[in-house]
């Protein structure tokens, strides 16, 4: 297939790299550690049932939700709109 100046197989690496990126963003959002008390952000007491639950916890639920909003937003690559998807 004719790929212009990208070599053969450009697209898989591409699309491994940017799978990789985001198995290694979604390691570095999970929990380590011991669970904290009280929350990192507010202050307000994490319930013994949640620190029990999530191993590591550092959020109380309210301040989970609002990151978790926030770094949902981020969407990485968009191959919807690329010319290889509309091939198929």
């Amino acid at each position: 297939m004719a790929t212009g100046w990208a070599g053969d197989g450009a697209v898989q690496d591409q699309i491994d790299a940017t799978v990789k990126d985001a198995v290694e963003r979604a390691k570095r959002l999970l929990p380590n550690g011991p669970s904290l008390t009280h929350c990192a952000d507010c202050g307000a007491e994490i319930p013994e049932a949640r620190r029990k639950a999530v191993p590591g916890v550092r959020l109380c639920i309210p301040c989970q939700e609002a990151d978790d909003k926030e770094n949902g937003a981020f969407s990485g690559y968009n191959r919807r709109g690329s010319k290889d998807s509309q091939l198929r």
